[in-house]
């Protein structure tokens, strides 16, 4: 058993990989504003606070920080992202704990896919910017893993992603679902499960964490829909990004995850073909282990 401090522990991420952890290990984790999971473990935190971050991790003494705290829709975005990875993984250094750090598929320009993890950020907007920063920071610690990932789905909780599309069609507004982005979208349960493997084994670097399965955001987008039973899409459209703006090939090379892990990485159909009996059971971990 570790004890594991996990900041942003009310993001999407967080609330699936609190409760898997805490079956394991000895678990404390942060929020910002809400905390959804109610727990006498969790801390009210800004990340962008560094004598708080400091205090925090002095007073619980962690063997391990996995850092998921970030956003892509507050004003303070780079902020948020950059001086908070800078503060965590100051703090982590002075305790000489071990730091896993979330990072993300579009820090790339989406022209030279599939992405191993020699693979250098060319992001195209701020988000990815933001991220590929904290990458730099969070990598000049040593003992550190910086985990690239892509759109992260659930099955009892809706994504982000998915919630905005159910009520924009609900409200009869467009939603235009991409054809030409492809990405690696992962089970939200898998990456959770990822993580707490790497908090405890000896891998260094950059790792490419996500589902096997190449989708294209269209492909993704309808497969959450389906799930999730939305059927109102009168103002539903598929066609093409600006390539301007966003990555087009973002999806990643997953061999050195496959030689590290023995957490599965299944893709989304292969989720959701095994799903259909665990809906609303609950986040336990017993479909992963299935997988």
């Amino acid at each position: 058993m570790a004890r594991i401090l996990i900041t942003g522990g009310s993001s999407y991420l967080g609330q699936h990989l609190v409760p898997l952890a805490s079956m394991i290990h000895e678990i404390s984790y942060t929020f910002f504003q809400n905390d959804p999971l109610q727990s006498r473990s969790g801390f009210k935190l800004d990340v962008r606070d560094n004598t708080a971050i400091s205090n925090l991790v002095s007073t619980l003494n962690p063997d391990v920080v996995i850092h998921t705290a970030g956003s892509n829709r507050v004003a303070d975005m780079w902020n948020v992202i950059v001086e908070g990875t800078t503060h965590v993984t100051k703090a982590v250094e002075r305790n000489g704990a071990r730091l896993i750090h979330i990072s993300s598929d579009v820090i790339f320009n989406g022209q030279e896919a599939p992405y191993d993890e020699s693979a250098r950020p060319k992001p195209l907007h701020q988000y990815g910017r933001a991220k590929a920063e904290a990458e730099r920071i969070a990598g000049a610690y040593d003992n550190h893993v910086i985990v690239r990932t892509s759109l992260i789905y659930g099955l009892q909780l809706m994504d982000r992603g998915t919630a905005w599309m159910a009520q924009t069609l609900k409200a009869g507004q467009p939603v235009k679902l991409f054809t030409d982005q492809r990405r690696n979208p992962v089970w939200a349960e898998t990456l959770s499960w990822a993580c707490l493997e790497l908090a405890t084994n000896e891998y260094r670097g950059i790792l490419n964490v996500a589902g096997r399965q190449e989708l294209s955001r269209a492909e993704f987008g309808l497969r959450m829909l389906d799930w999730w039973q939305i059927e109102k899409r009168e103002t539903l459209s598929l066609g093409q990004s600006d390539r301007d703006r966003w990555p087009v090939n973002c999806t990643m090379d997953l061999r050195m995850a496959e030689n590290v892990l023995s957490t599965p990485l299944p893709g989304v159909d292969e989720v959701l073909s095994k799903s259909g009996n665990f809906k609303n059971t609950g986040v336990d971990g017993s479909l992963t282990e299935r997988l």
